[in-house]
């Protein structure tokens, strides 16, 4: 598509977007009495409006209805997690079986290293990439040291090369095949939280497996942004989070998946509790854990009802909406951001990959000088994207909220600042 930077473009492609009206589901934050450019779902995704009913629902059974809540309630919560997993599972690509909704991310991804990081004299190392979410760092550093390793020697860090900002897949899969003897788990992020790039983990997923490793990823910044289809992939395990562009609230509940092939195998290492023991006997209370079948087998506790209500409500939103038919748009969303910011290109540098396929709808933006101070100014006209250390602006343009419009106006903003502050 040709590009025009006007607000009559703008609104024509808004016209003719067929997603358009599912911005009205989300509350919108106001600046000045006019909605905001919200630029940060990759962070925290606004709030659906269906949410404040969903949890409403569950405070009245438990109002009504107490402990009963759990067997007599409208959504009984002894099987709260299986009102999730389809809708769940259309988001990752996934079998119902394969997916469980239960803790938060970090918890979830270390319970997924217990069973499949199984480190043995040669073949002990965890491959992931460099500059990878803090919180995955801090995970596979512990993952070493519990089974007695150096992460200096026990991990891979996979950086770009030389000037360059991203990694190249070619680059990813030649370091699979350098370190196969002693390779055990490719662990990384679905897409990098800092760069924007989107990894191939189809390509990266059939390398490991190539070589006798396992492949795991952190879907936090890619659930929800982009199709995944995990299943078909053979990845082994992935977890994410809800609260970015699932929009499920603050510090809400994660999702865990577990490929079909691992499922049902008693006898894989795992942490058990008694919410993954078999649903049919879990009250009778005896000793000898039996795992349910599928992902659900991975359960510790009981259900986080209310963030689950939250999540529940957002997933019915994306099976309308369509996945597919979400990351149609936000390609073009995305591409119009792109094309917004390349007129400032003396000014700032877009480091996400520019190839769609390599990128969900975050763009990554170096400014060359005073980067914070352009950020703070953004905010002031109503535009809310987000910063990270040491110098990058991020923006994610979100299709199910923002519009072809929100991306005029930060064109807008820029070229203010540009004109008044140089």
């Amino acid at each position: 598509m040709q590009f025009t930077n006007s607000l009559e473009f703008a609104k024509d492609l808004d016209a003719n977007d067929s997603l358009a009206t599912y911005r009205n589901e989300f509350h919108l934050i106001n600046h000045n009495g006019k909605p905001c450019v919200y630029l940060c779902g990759n962070s925290l995704g606004l709030q659906p409006k269906r949410v404040r009913e969903a949890i409403d629902q569950e405070l009245k059974d438990w109002a009504e209805l107490g402990v009963e809540g759990h067997f007599r309630g409208k959504n009984p919560w002894l099987y709260y997690h299986h009102f999730l997993t389809e809708n769940a599972a259309k988001i990752v690509g996934a079998l119902p079986s394969e997916v469980v909704i239960m803790n938060n991310l970090t918890a979830n991804l270390h319970l997924m290293m217990v069973s499949f990081y199984k480190p043995t004299a040669t073949r002990y190392k965890i491959m992931m990439e460099a500059g990878a979410f803090p919180s995955d760092m801090y995970a596979m550093e512990t993952q070493a040291l519990h089974h007695g390793l150096n992460p200096e020697d026990a991990i891979i860090e996979l950086k770009p090369r030389a000037g360059e900002h991203t990694l190249r897949t070619e680059d990813i899969l030649a370091e699979i095949e350098q370190h196969k003897d002693s390779l055990a788990i490719v662990m990384m992020g679905g897409v990098n939280y800092y760069t924007g790039q989107l990894f191939d983990m189809q390509a990266i997923t059939a390398a490991a497996h190539s070589v006798g490793a396992k492949a795991g990823f952190d879907l936090a910044h890619a659930a929800g942004n982009i199709p995944v289809k995990l299943h078909d992939w053979k990845v082994d395990f992935a977890v994410w989070c809800t609260y970015k562009y699932l929009n499920s609230g603050p510090g809400g509940t994660s999702g865990v998946f577990v490929h079909e092939k691992h499922a049902n195998k008693p006898e894989l290492n795992r942490f058990a509790g008694w919410w993954g023991h078999d649903e049919q006997a879990r009250f009778q209370m005896k000793k000898g854990f039996i795992p349910m079948q599928g992902a659900a087998g991975w359960q510790l506790s009981n259900a986080q009802i209310l963030p689950m209500a939250a999540h529940k409500a957002s997933l019915e939103i994306f099976a309308e909406a369509g996945i597919e038919n979400l990351r149609k748009k936000s390609e073009l969303l995305t591409a119009y951001l792109e094309f917004i910011l390349k007129a400032f290109s003396q000014h700032l540098q877009i480091i996400t990959p520019a190839d769609p396929n390599q990128r969900g709808c975050q763009l990554s933006i170096i400014v060359k000088e005073n980067g914070k101070q352009l950020f703070d100014f953004l905010e002031t006209q109503g535009i809310l994207p987000d910063w990270r250390e040491p110098d990058v602006i991020r923006m994610s343009p979100v299709p199910l909220y923002n519009s072809f419009e929100d991306v005029f106006k930060i064109g807008v903003a820029l070229e203010a600042y540009f004109e008044t502050w140089h």
